[in-house]
């Protein structure tokens, strides 16, 4: 009982004293030496006024990052009042890391550097432990920022996100471990009709990094799982009380966390597409360079691994559509070898004949094309496929007409692909607020409106689908509108019109417009976001993947460490969401196609090589004739789509076909410029190795070159010609070029031009013929041998010798593709030891490993 009493008094003293506070932390730090505020240090601008000053400072460090970003924290003990300066520093330990931890007190010794922004304490001499005390308060961080400058303010600071952020990119997520967020849901691009700007866009972004700089992680940091069939973080998934130090790097300000953020998956992965209604579905969809010509100059699979990937995805993503008619982009060019590829794959997970394919033959120059496939239960084809013949493309829009097995209503889809934004001209049509390029896709859709009137004669419901290239309030798309189409896409709610994401902003380039009649006609509408949403470390590649297939140093300096979350599901199967459109058609009769005929083939060849060319007709005609403009002429057999001939000499030739049906006749024009074939007997000096990458990352040789190789059977002079090189979308000029020293290079002989000089790389190049300093690019670029020393003016100039266009990106090339992009490990030979001259620059070249040959190498004597 006393003890009872006894415990109770106690309590109760100890309640009237209050709660016992713990003691206030302590620390001591050496007073022999100044110390520099670091808000002296920070200044109030965007670089220190102290920069390349040693100083010593003092704080408490509030993040050790030493293990992923060679560094740690520290933010002033005692700050001032100046809100314009930051209290914190990021002090850089290189390959020395300091044994410190956060709450640790610290007085550091160093020199002010800036780093890539970043303001840091580099090259520390000396660091001393003072003791510990408790963490500085979160500085309270509101989005939209209220300046572009006001995360200076807090650079190496903690804070605290008060506003909850939307992932908006993921596309560096599995590369560099970071995210993309902005605050009032995820961004769009100014002109897809969202509003907003650029610079608002600005103000509401953030990076979220991973506490490390190192590519490729071997853990993908703030994924849904680690099982690969569910493995995601989508754009719109949302993240509330971020807490972490700001960082600064890669032209970003980077939020490394402290605490793990904990995420929302509010935008979860649509199993299936929303319904859109009706009795018939058209698709679009960009298969992201489907390609069975493995390692094509960059395009689609490496390998026939990674190629069975992609299928795989492909297959899943145009299953999971459930349409009857597919407009694709993106196919490989090669006839119909890539597309029945992928229809026999469709048909084969049907495990019946399911889909066909609108036959066309090899269309346009391009390496890609468009291509339409239909379900053979539910439509028809009436008539053959049409090409619109208009110059101004070199991926031509095919249409063709279909009428529905259950009803009888007719339409006509056309498949587009207009030009991309990319791959940029110095001059001329530039990046005006609406990407490079954009008054050319502008023409093409003047050109996809002549087109489609011709089209409505058979009848008048015309769909147009297909990437575009250009954002729903872009000139492009207003030209369509004002010629009478409506954009369905614009019937899809404002947060969910999309199909792409570039740099964070989404928008949609993947189209459906319909003609004015066809309209009423459709039940809905959905852009399936499957792909636009989705990091893109989920894809089919094997690059930087802990997979069998990948290979480290390819491409250079790469490594095979991160996880390979590879799954055979539509998610994350191409950079672009598919489009589907419902329709309920009205009855219609079959109809009659009017008869027409067009006529597509390359602008030049060499004499006495075959010179193939496409013909399309409709309407059925009774005879279709070729008049090749030399005197000869053929008649096409019934069902073929296309015609070769050999021209004997040299000249400009007009080729005309003529389709006949009883009294009609229709006629389609090509000029054909044929070159004169070498000469047997004489010199032909032509560049036979192109290497930009000397002196690169991951490259062994220091130099770059190209190397000349004198095909033909005499010997030639090398005095007056010269060398030049170009960017892959610039123009030669007076820089450019490189006059070639007189020598003489006989049959089978090599001439070795060295160039410019990179800071890395261990080999020499074997003794150089002649010295120039033409700096080459390591992937895409331009190399012209003139037989004087004015700049070329491309391919068609009177005084070439010979003409390589490499990479992907190469904006001129002799044949219909440019060569195959080397890298700083690779160059480009020209087959047959430098023989093999078919003016196809995709077919004379392969990328290997470089090997120069110089005047004192063996002779190759080309056979005659």
């Amino acid at each position: 009982m006393h003890r009872n009493v006894l415990l109770l008094g106690l309590t109760a003293l100890l309640a009237s004293c209050g709660t016992p506070k713990a003691p206030a932390p302590t620390y001591a730090c050496p007073a022999d030496a100044p110390v520099t505020a670091i808000s002296a240090v920070q200044g109030s601008g965007a670089a220190s006024p102290l920069a390349g000053q040693t100083v010593t400072v003092r704080g408490v460090v509030t993040l050790d990052a030493q293990a992923g970003l060679s560094g740690f924290y520290l933010q002033d003990v005692a700050p001032d009042r100046d809100a314009s300066t930051s209290e914190g520093l990021f002090v850089y330990t290189d390959k020395t890391p300091r044994t410190v931890k956060a709450g640790e007190v610290v007085q550091v010794s160093g020199t002010v550097k800036e780093f890539g922004g970043l303001t840091q304490l580099d090259t520390v001499t000396t660091l001393t432990s003072c003791g510990e005390t408790t963490l500085p308060a979160t500085t309270r961080l509101g989005f939209p920022l209220a300046k572009p400058d006001t995360l200076e303010a807090v650079e190496g600071m903690r804070v605290t996100v008060v506003t909850p952020m939307t992932v908006t990119d993921t596309f560096t997520l599995g590369r560099f471990g970071e995210l993309g967020l902005s605050s009032g849901g995820r961004l769009f691009n100014p002109t897809n009709g969202q509003g907003g700007s650029l610079e608002q866009n600005r103000l509401r972004t953030l990076r979220l990094d991973d506490l490390s700089s190192r590519q490729n992680p071997a853990t993908i940091p703030y994924l849904t799982s680690a099982d690969p069939a569910t493995a995601t973080r989508r754009a719109g998934d949302t993240v509330t009380g971020l807490v972490g130090v700001m960082h600064f790097a890669n032209g970003n300000y980077k939020l490394q966390p402290t605490q793990a953020p904990v995420f929302q998956n509010t935008n979860p992965r649509p199993a299936a597409p929303k319904e859109v209604g009706g009795t018939l579905k058209v698709a679009g969809a960009n298969v992201l360079n489907y390609f069975t010509t493995l390692g094509n100059a960059g395009r689609g699979a490496t390998t026939p691994a990674e190629f069975e990937r992609q299928k795989a995805k492909i297959v899943a993503e145009l299953r999971g559509l459930n349409a009857d008619v597919i407009t694709l982009m993106e196919v490989e060019n090669n006839g119909e070898v890539a597309l029945d590829n992928l229809v026999a794959a469709l048909n084969a997970a049907a495990g019946t004949t399911e889909f066909a394919s609108v036959k066309t033959g090899k269309v346009g120059t391009d390496a890609i094309r468009v291509a339409i496939i239909y379900r053979v239960g539910s439509v028809t084809p009436i008539g053959a496929a049409q090409i619109d013949p208009a110059e101004v493309y070199s991926r031509p829009p095919v249409a063709q007409t279909f009428q529905q097995k259950t009803g009888g209503g007719v339409f006509t889809v056309v498949a587009n692909h207009f030009k991309s934004k990319g791959s940029c001209p110095t001059t001329g049509d530039v990046d005006q607020g609406q990407g490079c390029w954009n008054l050319l896709r502008a023409q093409q859709s003047r050109a996809v409106l002549a087109f489609a009137d011709k089209l409505k004669a058979i009848d008048p419901d015309v769909l147009l689908m297909g990437d575009l290239n250009a954002y729903g309030e872009e000139d492009p798309i207003k030209a369509l509108e004002a010629g009478g189409f409506e954009s369905l896409n614009k019937r899809i709610p404002a947060e969910d019109r999309y199909s792409y994401q570039f740099d964070g902003q989404f928008g949609y380039l993947d189209h459906a417009l319909a003609s004015a009649g066809l309209g009423g006609q459709v039940t809905g509408i959905t852009e399936w976001h499957i792909n636009a949403d989705e990091p893109v470390i989920l894809d089919y590649n094997t690059e930087f993947k802990a997979t069998p297939d990948c290979k480290s140093g390819t491409p250079a300096g790469s490594s095979c460490t991160s996880p390979d979350l590879y799954a055979p599901t539509p998610y994350r199967s191409s950079d672009h969401d598919p489009v589907l459109v419902g329709l309920r058609l009205t009855p219609d009769a079959t109809p009659t196609i009017p008869l027409s005929v067009t006529a597509q083939g390359e602008a030049t060849v060499t004499a006495g090589q075959p010179y193939t060319l496409s013909v399309t007709t409709a309407g059925t005609p009774e005879s279709v004739t070729i008049n090749w403009g030399d005197g000869s002429s053929d008649t096409l057999a019934a069902g073929a789509s296309s015609a070769t001939h050999t021209y004997a000499a040299a000249g400009t030739f007009t080729v005309t076909v003529t389709a006949k049906r009883g009294s009609e006749t229709r006629a389609a024009t090509r000029t054909v410029t044929v070159q004169a074939a070498p000469v047997v007997g004489a010199g032909r000096l032509v560049i036979s190795q192109v290497y930009g990458g000397g002196g690169n990352s991951g490259a062994t040789l220091t130099h770059d070159f190209v190397e000349l190789f004198n095909a033909g059977t005499a010997p030639l002079t090398t005095a007056g010609l010269s060398l030049q090189y170009t960017s892959a979308a610039g123009a030669f000029g007076a820089s450019s070029v490189f006059a070639l020293p007189e020598a003489t290079v006989q049959p089978g002989k090599y001439f070795l031009v060295q160039l410019a000089k990179g800071t890395g790389g261990t080999a020499a190049l074997p003794t150089p013929d002649a010295t120039g300093t033409l700096a080459l690019s390591g992937t895409a670029g331009k190399v012209a041998l003139a037989g004087n020393a004015e700049a070329v003016t491309g391919t068609d100039d009177a005084d070439l010798l010979d003409f390589v266009g490499f990479g992907a990106t190469a904006s001129a090339y002799e044949g219909s593709a440019a060569a195959p992009a080397p890298s700083n490990t690779t160059a480009i030979l020209r087959a047959g030891q430098g023989c093999t001259d078919t003016n196809q620059n995709a077919a004379d070249f392969a990328a290997a490993a470089p090997a120069p040959r110089n005047s004192a190498a063996p002779a190759a004597v080309c056979p005659r």
